[in-house]
């Protein structure tokens, strides 16, 4: 199964390819954008020197993981070389080049978000559906071993009956040059660190939440929502509360609250390949502490990938979860807007 990648984004170079190293995909190469499809009809003096320095970007992928470089995303998706390919595009430029990805037979690999809209979403899964096709979308910390031994822990009734979760996600300003802070591309804390939580709320909730309240915060600085918060219920009336934000303290933990005791565990939704995490029970003011396994979350997607390749029972499966994820995050979007 040959691979590609558009674009040479940081997070292809530093996670997606040394996860790749350990399946046996075939890296293919890398693709940077033509001055067209960067700039469109808006090329100004500074075009040639952004697009040089992709150029640069994506020599620096050959020379340390081998493969070729592809001058255009469309000549690599229509150039036959490639069976998949991996999108870590700023989120408002998913559909366009998934889309074109689907139309010529390619399976897709998609960063999170999906696309920045449910009908977006939607349109990329039928297609996918048409062709037989793989859509996967990349919340690779679901496939951590560590959610795995929390849902154990809170299963087994460590916690006894639980009352509350609680899904925490923010980290401090990046700075006005990342893509999360432009609007154009499809910045804003809810398509970003808020698309975590509720991926994570939806899945303790047993898969079947829907948004009871929704909230945003807006400041001076930018024109994207920089925090925001909700509630989630399930059809068993348990609750979910999320927070999240992208100029906060830095925060990615999970809180499950029971009529017993308390588990919290931090870096649940970021831990790095090598890093083992670990979680707390409190008890009446007595707190014990536990230990969990390292993992490699973003080699397990990619497996998660290709059994989805592989397997239409899996495609189906994954289909109806970038639906559910794309559908809460609508469901946000509309709670905030009957709100003012």
């Amino acid at each position: 199964m040959r691979i590609g990648i558009i674009c040479p984004s940081e997070i292809a170079f530093r996670r997606f390819l040394p996860a790749l190293k350990k399946t046996d995909f075939e890296y293919v190469g890398v693709a940077y954008a033509s001055v067209k499809e960067w700039f469109g009809e808006n090329v100004n003096d500074a075009s040639a020197v952004i697009i040089e320095n992709e150029h640069k970007k994506a020599e620096t992928f050959k020379e340390t993981y081998g493969g070729k470089v592809f001058h255009g995303y469309e000549k690599m998706l229509t150039s036959g070389e490639i069976d998949a390919v991996y999108l870590p595009l700023p989120p408002a430029l998913h559909y366009k080049w998934a889309k074109l990805a689907l139309e010529n037979g390619l399976h897709v690999l998609v960063e999170k978000p999906s696309t920045t809209s449910l009908t977006d979403t939607e349109d990329l899964v039928r297609l996918a559906q048409e062709k037989g096709l793989a859509l996967h979308e990349n919340y690779m910390f679901v496939y951590h071993s560590q959610i795995e031994t929390i849902n154990k822990t809170v299963q087994s009734g460590a916690i006894g009956e639980v009352r509350l979760f609680r899904v925490d996600f923010g980290f401090p300003d990046r700075g006005k040059n990342d893509f999360r802070y432009n609007k154009a591309l499809g910045g804003g804390a809810l398509l970003d660190c808020g698309g975590y939580t509720f991926k994570y709320a939806n899945l303790l909730l047993g898969g079947n939440a829907e948004v009871k309240t929704a909230s945003v915060l807006y400041t001076d600085k930018y024109d994207v929502e920089i925090a925001g918060s909700a509630t989630l219920q399930n059809d068993k009336g348990q609750v979910a509360q999320v927070s999240f934000g992208m100029d906060n303290d830095y925060r990615c933990s999970v809180e499950i609250w029971g009529s017993l005791g308390t588990l919290r565990s931090g870096r649940v939704l970021t831990a790095p390949e090598g890093f083992a995490p670990s979680y707390e029970i409190s008890k009446n003011g007595q707190t014990e502490h536990f230990e969990m396994q390292a993992d490699d979350a973003f080699y397990k997607s990619l497996c998660h990938f290709k059994n989805c390749i592989k397997d239409e029972n899996n495609r189906k499966r994954n289909y109806a979860a970038v639906i559910k994820q794309a559908s809460l995050v609508e469901d946000f979007k509309k709670d905030v807007l009957s709100n003012g």
